[in-house]
């Protein structure tokens, strides 16, 4: 079997059972992959699904996913071409152009008054359509990506195509081969290559800055702000480090003084910016004429500090329509090996944006509370259910790729334990966590904003709490988070398949946080602390006297929703705003009330709060005694490998010297310092257990 087929089996597969757990067509599986997948490699910003089309005739049109991007101005447009075939197909030229043609089509007729006014307000065409018309004037670019299950002979490259409506248009495509790679690819860039020649008229110029090393080579140079802006036009948040693009994705808006030097000062451009920290896994070098080194290509190139500056500029561009000739901007250029990208790449980062406005949060791919919740999540399992001798685990999956892995280069009877360990149905990621439980603290408005901007408000949160107290990041916060998980994916699958929802589809995922977090709004005005998570965590479902109360709850909050401010047409954008949560907290439902054994008293939830953070501190001594009598025999490797990433301190390395004499007995800064050391390891995905 090659390998391409193999990706489409196991794309077939994970569309079968996404649909069949969300209780979608296989269709809207598809498209929920896909969109999710290229929101995290940057394609796209989060994609709303909308499935609306009409065939026939000269202005016949399909989109399957829409996102405006309001700061920046840019409209996305997703079209699906899903094969439900056995075998693995080929896409061409000609399906490309036509699935591309159509999206546009739709771009055209959403700017028609008699287009608008011919749709019903309620159907999926309208929600996609309204924004567009009454954005119209916002709309600065449109980017068109077309998702499809087949395989493109040959890589396509992001292509500019002629402008519509005055604006201009971007088309990709994220076929089976590519949507494959960015799978396996897990916290690595996606490749790109980018021919500096060919967007810049001609290699630009540059100083080499470093000495030759075997780790990395840098240059200094000053791109012109014509190519960066084309640059940035064609592979749009691709080019960001993914922490800056979830940053800017979530909460950055234009910068209004880059605008204005261009306006104002092209000239001095380059004086007045901090320019861009940027890496790359290799470049293309020429001599140029006058003898000067000059970059012509290159390699994986990722911006991982100015990213607001190269959207602003692109920005400028675009309102303005006028050339930026004298616009240069200043770039310190990495380049760095493949093997040495994960190490080196998340450093540059991070010291790079020291001095700006991207918090700790928003490295939050690589805090230690995704280190605690992994490690859980491979220890915990949950209590044994009917029938069964053992219990399943719950998977956080803290890097993309991670589940996957678990079943690669394995034996067919090692990946149906490993199934059966870890069930597909009971893998968490990050922004799922998320999604739970901002949901449970009562903020439906922020959920319905899309898994980015909840992502980044819930990463905010958590680094407050880990700061102030990581100890209340717990085992039983984690099994906390799992029982959220058991009653919103339950509730998600409900609404899915009834059959209120089935005579008007529509608006499922502001149903369902609002539907729960309405509910645990009125048991906290009750009293109580919320639900008896640690019930439905042992039970591992939802009790059926709640489940009644959030079958008759959901159909009234979709109806509730839906009825929004006049001057919101759009039912998903009112969903985004806290009037909305306001007005639905505020509603009264009626529907049964909750008996108190499925509730936590908030006496009882203070205690069992306090008992676990004192096991947490307790666990977490035993834990580093366990781990320093494991660490003897790898000393010298652990020593080796902390100092060549710069991460051995003098009171580690006496605490390795006494550990290597035998000396496990070591004064609390000792263990400190080994357990800071650690940690840091972890952060850069060396595992102390995988040593010697």
């Amino acid at each position: 079997m090659s390998d391409m087929q193999e990706a489409y089996d196991e794309l077939r597969e994970d569309v079968m059972l996404e649909a069949e757990a969300g209780g979608i067509f296989q269709q809207e599986a598809f498209f929920q992959l896909y969109a999710e997948a290229a929101s995290e490699n940057g394609d796209t910003i989060d994609l709303e699904h909308a499935h609306c089309h009409r065939d026939g005739g000269p202005r016949s049109y399909r989109i399957d996913g829409h996102a405006f991007d309001h700061d920046r101005g840019t409209l996305h447009l997703a079209v699906c071409d899903y094969r439900d075939g056995a075998e693995v197909e080929t896409l061409n030229a000609t399906q490309i152009d036509a699935a591309l043609k159509r999206a546009i089509n739709f771009f055209e007729n959403a700017l028609r008054a008699d287009f608008i006014n011919s749709l019903e307000d309620t159907s999926s065409a309208f929600e996609a359509a309204y924004p567009i018309y009454s954005s119209s004037a916002a709309i600065k670019r449109v980017r068109v990506i077309l998702f499809s299950n087949a395989r493109l002979a040959a890589r396509r490259a992001p292509q500019l195509a002629e402008e519509v409506a005055g604006v201009p248009v971007v088309y990709s495509v994220l076929d089976l081969g590519r949507y494959s790679d960015i799978q396996r690819s897990q916290a690595l860039p996606e490749s790109i290559e980018v021919d500096i020649a060919k967007i810049a008229g001609g290699p630009i110029p540059c100083l080499q800055a470093s000495v030759d090393s075997d780790e990395y080579v840098s240059y200094l140079l000053a791109i012109p702000g014509n190519a960066l802006a084309e640059i940035y036009g064609l592979y749009g948040a691709r080019l960001l480090e993914q922490n800056v693009r979830t940053y800017l994705q979530a909460r950055t808006k234009v910068n209004q003084g880059i605008l204005t030097t261009i306006k104002d000062a092209p000239g001095m451009f380059f004086a007045y910016n901090n320019g861009l920290t940027a890496t790359a896994s290799g470049v293309r070098v020429e001599r140029l004429k006058d003898g000067q080194l000059g970059i012509a290509a290159i390699s994986n190139l990722q911006i991982v500090n100015g990213g607001q500056t190269t959207a602003s500029i692109l920005y400028a561009k675009d309102i303005s329509k006028n050339s930026l000739d004298q616009v240069h901007v200043p770039m310190k250029l990495s380049v760095v090996p493949d093997d040495a990208v994960e190490q080196v790449v998340p450093k540059i980062s991070r010291f790079a944006n020291t001095q700006n406005r991207i918090s700790e949060a928003d490295f939050f791919s690589s805090h230690p509370f995704h280190l605690q919740m992994e490690r859980y999540s491979r220890r915990l399992a949950a209590p044994p259910q009917a029938g069964a001798l053992s219990g399943s685990k719950w998977f956080y999956e803290r890097s993309r790729g991670q589940y996957r892995d678990g079943t690669s280069y394995v034996t067919a009877a090692e990946k149906r334990r490993y199934l059966l360990e870890f069930p597909k149905e009971k893998v968490i990621v990050k922004t799922d966590l998320a999604k739970y439980v901002v949901t449970f603290e009562r903020r439906p408005d922020i959920v319905s904003r899309g898994a980015q901007k909840c992502f980044m408000f819930f990463a905010d949160e958590i680094a407050k709490q880990w700061k102030s107290s990581h100890a209340s990041l717990n085992e039983g916060w984690y099994r906390n988070a799992c029982a959220m998980a058991v009653v919103f994916n339950w509730t998600d699958r409900m609404i899915a398949k009834s059959s209120w929802y089935a005579v008007d589809r529509g608006y499922k995922s502001q149903t369902v946080t609002y539907t729960l977090a309405w509910l645990m709004n009125r048991i906290a005005n009750g009293g109580k602390a919320g639900l008896n998570l640690q019930q439905i965590w042992n039970t591992q479902e939802v009790p059926e006297e709640l489940r009644v109360v959030i079958e008759e709850l959901a159909p009234l909050v979709s109806a509730a929703i839906r009825v929004g401010s006049g001057a919101v047409r759009n039912v998903g954008e009112y969903c985004k705003i806290q009037a909305c949560w306001e007005r639905i907290s505020k509603t009264e439902f009626d529907v049964p009330e909750l008996s108190d054994h499925l509730l936590l008293d908030k006496e009882e939830n203070r205690n069992e709060q306090k008992e676990a953070r004192s096991t947490a501190r307790m666990d977490s001594e035993i834990d580093l005694d366990v781990i320093l009598f494991s660490l003897a025999d790898k000393v010298e490797i652990l020593r080796a490998t902390a100092k060549k990433r710069g991460l051995l301190s003098p009171k580690s390395s006496g605490a390795l010297d006494k550990l290597q004499r035998g000396a496990i007995n070591l004064a609390r800064p000792e263990k400190t310092a080994l357990k800071l050391l650690i940690r840091r390891l972890e952060e850069e995905g060396v595992s102390i257990e995988s040593m010697g």
